[in-house]
């Protein structure tokens, strides 16, 4: 990681989340829907007292365009958009989709989709290092509803657990045959709830949130995340 020590941050609707990559130890605070970008840093900064880092990561739930959020997360507070990082941290930071940071994290070889499967749909897309923007949530899926309406949080809500896995199989199926993936990581939160994987899939771990922001500072990811992205990666 070229002698950079990182901290990776895992900004959720409901608690933030860090760890150091020499420390084993994760350490969080509530977040919540009035969350603001500097209470996320000053409890960051709180929190990690005693840890020494260079450079931080930071897992964002929304899209990501040149390093910043490319609006307003829609289960925190206001002013994600136009805050400087950088300056707040007093070290460099790297910005991507909280989906996409697992899905660094859960990468090992080929092409691999990532879905997550927590309150909506978060998904990315990994290609031989290469990060791929994706936002297959909001595609229609059945009777006017879409992916996000089935697989989430409300769909397995309005459907009962047996139908969301039923529904969480078949659109594991549909996107494995449009995308052609080496293999399908199910992360996030509901990962959990199925009973087993569905054909061609594993379960991820959402550690691997952790894992995927001090890969992004490692020399073999450096230039994989794209300058411009649509929910995925973040500038180097």
């Amino acid at each position: 990681m070229f002698g950079h020590k990182v901290l990776a941050v895992d900004v959720g609707g409901s608690h933030v989340k860090i760890r150091v990559a020499d420390d084993p130890e994760k350490r969080d605070f509530e977040s919540g829907p009035t969350l603001t970008p500097q209470q996320m840093v000053a409890g960051v900064l709180k929190l990690a007292e005693g840890w020494h880092f260079d450079r931080v990561s930071i897992g964002v739930p929304a899209p990501i365009i040149a390093n910043r959020p490319a609006h307003e997360p829609a289960n925190l507070g206001r002013g994600w958009v136009d805050f400087d990082y950088d300056h707040d941290f007093a070290r460099p930071v790297k910005l991507l989709n909280d989906a996409a940071m697992q899905a660094v994290g859960s990468y090992r070889t080929g092409r691999m989709l990532f879905l997550g499967l927590g309150t909506g749909l978060g998904s990315c897309f990994i290609a031989g290092r290469v990060i791929l923007p994706m936002e297959l949530a909001h595609l229609p899926y059945r009777k006017g509803r879409t992916f996000e309406d089935y697989v989430g949080a409300r769909g397995m809500e309005r459907l009962g657990k047996k139908s969301w896995r039923r529904h969480v199989e078949r659109v594991v199926a549909a996107l494995r045959a449009a995308l052609l993936p080496d293999e399908v990581v199910l992360g996030g939160g509901n990962a959990k709830q199925l009973k087993e994987p569905p054909e061609g899939c594993r379960i991820g771990d959402n550690a691997n949130a952790f894992l995927g922001g001090f890969r992004l500072w490692e020399r073999e990811w450096e230039n994989s995340i794209p300058v411009y992205d649509d929910g995925v990666g973040a500038k180097s």
